[in-house]
């Protein structure tokens, strides 16, 4: 074959290819109510242009397995233990109570993502003495125990035809795609500086018992942040909760180069000056998600003056900062700008 010819076939090649790189990360915020971003907020769901879908920390603002807003749920990530985030609490019903104080229910004894990972089929990807609790919770719920996901190379094929998981320490990373993609989507553990106690409310007896009689807590391993890579090149770093640390530079903007930030506020971990700076200068992505805010944000989809969101976003320069809507889909692409939906 001739120079021309190799080269002509290259371009066919890459032509070919160009549409599926172009295609999208869509992003859907799963909050309390429709069209805010408010105090418990934190569910997420990510959608690979390949079909592959993720849920990210369901905590109190679902339903439970029965959301109806879940759709397919393909892979449950799971941040840390707190309550709030496996979610020891759940909505009984959307639009329930006020944005800034949200009513909702227990989801003991099994929790909101373990409900969600047993109803869907879905992947437990998560630090592995937390997903072996979660596990746990599945096998209750289903009467069976919870195996291994089945994997070749690091990488599992979804849909799946019942709950598996796929732990990691941190540092790991595990791959999954759909049957008939050429590429997986690619979610990396890395490190979080915070907690991972899990509430008291999910635990039996005699463990519960003794805990409570002595005001102590259970730790279920190390808090961790992600790096999920998408099929379009899209690079996203979910914070999970922190404070500051080095390898937000380190890790996350020298070795991952992520593009987008899911970003969790909290005066008690990341208050907005704290926030601002891990933005601007150490994770320095094209973009940021503002999520976890601990306050009502929005009235009527508009940020409210006066919160520490606010403060947050008047602190960040030279990028887009683009609120936790719930229930709005925004559009990414393989550089981190939004294309639809901010």
């Amino acid at each position: 074959m001739n120079k021309a010819a190799i080269r002509g076939a290259a371009l066919a090649l890459i032509f070919a290819c160009a549409p599926a790189w172009a295609q999208n990360v869509k992003i859907t915020p799963l909050g309390s109510h429709a069209g805010e971003l408010c105090d418990r907020d934190r569910a997420t769901i990510f959608e690979d242009p390949t079909g592959v879908r993720i849920l990210y920390d369901a905590g109190h603002s679902v339903t439970g397995g029965d959301d109806p807003r879940l759709g397919n749920v393909h892979v449950v990530l799971l941040s840390h233990a707190h309550g709030d985030h496996m979610g020891d609490r759940k909505l009984p019903q959307l639009d329930a109570g006020s944005c800034a104080r949200p009513e909702t229910i227990s989801a003991a004894p099994n929790s909101t993502t373990a409900e969600i990972a047993a109803a869907k089929n879905a992947a437990v990807v998560m630090i592995a003495p937390m997903g072996a609790f979660i596990g746990k919770k599945i096998e209750n719920i289903r009467g069976k125990p919870t195996g291994q996901c089945a994997a070749s190379g690091g990488e599992s094929v979804v849909p799946l035809p019942e709950p598996c998981l796929a732990t990691m320490q941190l540092g790991g990373k595990r791959g999954m795609k759909t049957a008939d993609a050429q590429r997986a989507v690619y979610i990396t553990t890395v490190p979080a500086s915070h907690d991972s106690t899990v509430s008291r409310n999910l635990l039996t007896d005699p463990e519960k018992a003794n805990l409570d009689a002595n005001g102590a807590s259970l730790s279920l391993g190390p808090p961790s942040g992600y790096v999920i890579e998408f099929t379009n090149g899209l690079k996203v770093y979910l914070s999970g909760d922190t404070g500051i640390h080095a390898d937000m530079r380190a890790i996350v903007h020298d070795f991952h180069h992520a593009s987008l930030v899911q970003l969790n506020l909290g005066q008690n971990a990341l208050p907005p000056e704290a926030a601002a700076y891990a933005i601007n200068e150490l994770v320095q992505p094209a973009a940021v998600i503002v999520s976890h805010p601990n306050e009502a944000v929005t009235s009527g989809g508009k940020l409210r003056p006066g919160t520490r969101t606010k403060a947050f976003v008047d602190q960040v320069k030279s990028r887009p900062v683009h609120l936790a809507i719930s229930g709005r889909t925004m559009e990414f692409d393989g550089a981190g700008k939004c294309v639809a939906g901010c």
